[in-house]
């Protein structure tokens, strides 16, 4: 999950491209699994193809069905010379033509192939440069504030997380158990009210009161970070590592599995709780199975849900795969025991967007709201869809 910059450099130009040919072609990717090989390739060297295309594949291949894909593409990639400088965008025609390949290469390679060919002559576009500093100029910002993150490139998507980690997220306060003097109240202090009697001959001029604390508003958060949640599931831990810090919180991420993340989310540096999240997580950009991580999160940690005071966080695209009895039967039990069952959905960037896919009709029936989070503006305007959420 290590994102970079990969179109900074010859050698990261090229990576990128190649990556954006696998992307084409079928296969998940995206800037952070670029970045990784392009420290990959850093750190084999291009002496042996061989070991640059078992680099490569170590860190750009998720699924085993694309592997076949990959070696058909590296094959095409790097079969001339100056294609490891060039990669396909200047990939010579004859050598396409002269090669025999011994397995047939897939429809989807032959397409991606097709696709980058025809756009070689392109010359990089002005506005895909982006710089994070004060020369960006008002149109590139209001561009990026309002582009789904799905459409960004590494510059871009880089930017913007570091924009979203300065983003608010004001949350309300709620009632505690606990009591402190105040001039409002209930409760009589009668420990109060006693020593002022004491201090006064016996005689009580005023009756002190107890009013309940105020306290955070406890967070149990759930992060989708399957193969179509890819994207925004880096940007929204960044988002949300800084804008929750100071309430109390449940982080957990769930994809074939669940993952519990509150322990790299104590740390005070960003970069070093994704880090440490990218070790901890072993089903990144897998499929989803949301049923039977909320069995796993009934099972094992039933305790972060706090006497029907926290809200929670559901932060997917509800393509789930899972059984959706199972489905029903966990978002049923998790509704009871919780204040709020908000769902944070991708999905909602698409004009006239109805939760067609069975599990997303079964998350719809259960939670409460349903919030977009697919550009910065959406982000900004979290705090108060999740404050209108709670009022109802």
């Amino acid at each position: 999950m290590q994102l970079g910059d990969a179109r900074t450099g010859k050698l990261a130009d090229n990576i990128a491209a190649f990556g954006r040919a696998l992307r084409r072609a079928g296969v998940p990717m995206d800037s952070s699994r670029m970045a990784l090989a392009q420290k990959a390739a850093m750190l084999i060297g291009l002496d042996r193809k061989d070991d640059l295309a078992a680099a490569l594949e170590c860190v750009m291949i998720g699924q085993e069905q694309d592997r076949t894909v990959f070696a058909q593409m590296f094959e095409a990639f790097f079969r001339n010379p100056e294609l490891a400088h060039k990669l396909l965008a200047q990939m010579l025609p004859q050598a396409q033509e002269s090669a025999k390949a011994t397995v047939p290469r897939r429809a989807r390679v032959q397409e991606a192939l097709r696709a980058v060919s025809q756009t070689k002559n392109r010359p990089p576009a002005k506005d895909e440069e982006v710089e994070l500093d004060a020369a960006m100029s008002a149109s590139q910002a209001i561009r990026l504030h309002h582009a789904d993150f799905q459409s960004l490139n590494a510059s871009e998507y880089r930017l913007v997380e570091q924009l979203a980690r300065s983003i608010p997220l004001a949350l309300p306060d709620i009632k505690g158990r606990r009591t402190q003097a105040g001039s409002i109240g209930h409760r009589l202090d009668w420990t109060r009210a006693m020593r002022d009697a004491a201090r006064q001959g016996g005689e009580l001029i005023r009756l002190p009161l107890l009013q309940r604390r105020k306290q955070p508003l406890p967070l149990l958060i759930l992060i989708d970070i399957s193969g179509s949640m890819e994207r925004y599931a880096r940007l929204m831990l960044a988002f949300l590592h800084q804008s929750t810090r100071q309430v109390p919180r449940s982080v957990f991420a769930f994809g074939t599995e669940l993952t519990d993340l509150t322990g790299p989310f104590r740390m005070a540096d960003t970069d070093d709780m994704l880090l440490a999240v990218s070790e901890k997580i072993s089903d990144f950009a897998g499929g989803t199975r949301l049923g039977l991580s909320l069995g796993q999160l009934r099972a094992h940690h039933q305790r972060q849900l706090t006497g029907r005071r926290t809200v929670v966080l559901l932060i997917t695209d509800g393509l789930d795969t899972g059984s959706t009895s199972d489905l029903s039967q966990e978002l049923a039990w998790l509704k009871r025991h919780c204040r709020k069952l908000l769902w944070l959905n991708p999905l909602l960037r698409f004009d006239g967007y109805a939760p067609i896919a069975s599990g997303a009709q079964v998350l719809n029936r259960h939670a409460d709201g349903m919030v977009a989070i697919h550009n910065m503006a959406r982000l900004q305007d979290l705090a108060q869809a999740i404050m209108r959420l709670l009022k109802t």
